[in-house]
């Protein structure tokens, strides 16, 4: 029997893939997708009728998730609930859902020798991940993305472990931007006046959402944190998002985040690093279309203050992407991939037009929500 095709730069491959009991023959595997946090690749199979049966093999990255085991606690307490949840509900969690595909130790992932923790699911046929949306799949990815706020609502947030500590922490990300402007290592404060003084005049937005939580206005809610269309699997039939994906980020938060997050990346037609800002605004339209599609897969299960804080989400996680993407810039580039030196600069820019464009149109966005709330 042939040996099964490994990548050439990826020999290490060999004994992860040996720890697993494979259902059908094993081929080999290939790097997958389009992720830049994970080594994701698919393994092929063939079955006994020469069928092909492709498997999903992740290589966590302890460098963005430094504590894979409380990270896969996550995982698979979540997608077992959601599994049995599905299932209730006559639904099918082969597809509806990830799940893990257990090491022949019947473990939930396999670390190699080198320390690295990997994780095998099955893939989900039928399915296609796209990087950029129409209006008919941005308001589908708002119902799956709504439906698992549904699914989880009565699922206990606080016993998740915090994979990225105060990942959506606006108060910590202001209070780093200070501490970023007043160390400036590399003098750059000087020509970022105009979007520094735009994020000093936003301090008391920062704490609006926390306070809220604070106060026992908004409850912890299970949150995926990284709501993008290319999170979710869309269905090739019926062309309805099916499945959520890449739920490594997913932890207590606030379901208004998750909710604003697809508004910052989804609601407006331009480069996340758009040069031009004459470019870049805030459609009111597509925060329509999202807003009644995450309502309707939400099925009422967001609270009245959810509702009512949903256009903050909106500019919330807007101004602290902006608010990232300046103090990177102000420390040196460091944590965001660039292309040139300015890279950040402009995504700041962009973040900070929508943001403003956001509070021009607020009462609008409230609007748009009370008309699908009811």
């Amino acid at each position: 029997m042939c040996k099964p095709y490994l990548p050439p730069d990826a020999p290490f491959l060999a004994p992860v893939l040996d720890a697993y009991p494979f259902p059908a023959t094993l081929l080999g595997a290939v790097r997958y997708g389009q992720g830049h946090i994970n080594d994701t690749y698919c393994v092929l199979c063939q079955g006994q009728e020469g069928d092909c049966v492709r498997f999903i093999l992740q290589g966590i990255n302890s460098a963005v998730f430094p504590d894979p085991e409380a990270l896969m606690e996550n995982f698979e307490g979540v997608t077992s609930f959601l599994r049995k949840k599905i299932r209730t509900m006559g639904g099918d969690p082969q597809r509806e859902t990830l799940s893990i595909v257990p090491t022949r130790a019947g473990e939930s992932f396999y670390r190699d020798s080198a320390g690295k923790f990997w994780r095998l699911m099955p893939f989900v046929e039928g399915t296609d991940c796209f990087q950029s949306a129409t209006p008919a799949l941005f308001e589908a990815s708002a119902r799956a993305f709504g439906r698992f706020q549904y699914l989880l609502s009565d699922y206990p947030a606080e016993t998740l472990h915090e994979t990225i500590p105060d990942f959506h922490n606006t108060e910590a990300r202001f209070a780093k931007f200070e501490a970023a402007l007043q160390a400036d290592p590399l003098g750059r404060a000087a020509q970022t006046r105009a979007e520094i003084q735009f994020v000093l005049d936003r301090k008391a937005d920062c704490s609006v959402a926390l306070e809220a939580q604070r106060a026992g206005k908004l409850p912890l809610r299970v949150t995926h944190n990284d709501t993008k269309l290319n999170n979710i699997l869309i269905d090739r039939k019926t062309g309805e998002g099916i499945c959520v994906i890449d739920l490594d980020t997913t932890m207590p938060g606030l379901s208004i985040n998750d909710f604003g997050d697809s508004i910052r990346f989804g609601a407006n037609h331009c480069a996340e690093d758009e040069g031009d800002l004459s470019k870049v605004s805030f459609d009111l339209e597509l925060f329509e279309a999202y807003t009644r599609g995450f309502l309707e897969g939400a099925g009422g299960s967001l609270t009245p203050a959810e509702l009512e804080y949903l256009p903050w989400g909106a500019r919330l996680m807007t101004l602290e992407c902006g608010i990232r993407f300046l103090t990177d810039y102000l420390e040196g580039d460091h944590y965001f991939r660039i292309h040139d030196p300015v890279q950040n600069l402009r995504r700041c820019r962009t973040q900070f037009k929508l943001v403003r464009d956001m509070e021009e149109r607020f009462d609008a966005m409230g609007a748009v929500v009370a008309a699908y709330a009811k």
